[in-house]
């Protein structure tokens, strides 16, 4: 009898880079193959084993009527349920619809709308209960392999809650906004990227969503100063994670 962990991996909407990010595991996913069986991945093999699952991965916002059945069903038939990477923890890009009337954004695609069940784009938690969250877009393979070892070994993995400043202060990255003067999400941005983007001379666009104690309105207000007009503003604010109080903030602060 196998005592290889059951995973599935589940697709919302989304653009799929996320689950994309365990095929690209490459110096570990054959020790990882060797612990984890993935029972259900429709992107990584043909053959799909009913659950229950050991841990679900759901990939994706929530958009459709649809999709909330499919996200329940996931939830009945997993231990744990992870939402993999910012749609599916915050709702994410297709996120930036939610402050345009629906019938607009579907007239905009499509002659008949009548045929579209579009909803606003939420994160998972909206519908069911979350277990774990693993941020960005796409999600980090380091957190991504730390988590599944952490639920091997039956121990909590180290999720970052302060901001990617932390990281680029450890990593002695030049301030991006300080030197240059552009607009950084970072102040207020969760870490686990390892500073990705300042690391190649480019602000953090804010893709892990809010981090502990975000002072968003302050972040704002400096984003101002810096030049940008408020519909700029409120852009950085909404493209990942505008659902959120944090980031919500940020956006009616100027």
């Amino acid at each position: 009898m196998s005592t290889k962990l059951k995973v599935s991996v589940y697709k919302l909407s989304s653009c799929a880079g996320c689950q994309l990010e365990f095929l690209n595991l490459e110096p570990v996913l054959l020790d990882l193959v060797g612990a984890i069986e993935f029972s259900y991945f429709p992107m990584a093999r043909r053959r799909y084993e009913p659950g229950p699952y050991d841990i679900g991965f759901v990939e994706g916002a929530v958009t459709c009527g649809e999709e909330i059945e499919r996200l329940k069903k996931a939830r009945q038939e997993c231990r744990i349920l992870v939402a993999l990477g910012s749609c599916a923890c915050y709702g994410g890009l297709p996120s930036i619809k939610n402050w345009t009337p629906e019938r607009v954004i579907v007239s905009r695609v499509y002659e008949n709308s009548s045929l579209i069940h579009s909803i606003k784009a939420y994160g998972i938690d909206e519908y069911v209960q979350v277990d774990a969250y693993l941020k960005g877009c796409p999600v980090n393979k380091d957190e991504l392999v730390e988590f599944i070892k952490g639920t091997l070994l039956g121990i909590r993995p180290r999720l970052r809650p302060h901001s990617v400043c932390v990281e680029c202060k450890l990593n002695e990255y030049e301030c991006i906004s300080v030197i240059k003067r552009e607009p950084c999400m970072g102040p207020v941005t969760t870490a686990g990227c390892g500073a990705l983007c300042p690391s190649r001379g480019k602000a953090c666009d804010g893709c892990r969503g809010p981090a502990n104690d975000a002072n968003a309105e302050s972040l704002a207000r400096t984003f101002s100063e810096y030049g940008l007009h408020r519909s700029d503003i409120v852009r950085r604010f909404r493209k990942f994670a505008g659902l959120t109080q944090e980031f919500s903030r940020g956006a009616d602060a100027v």
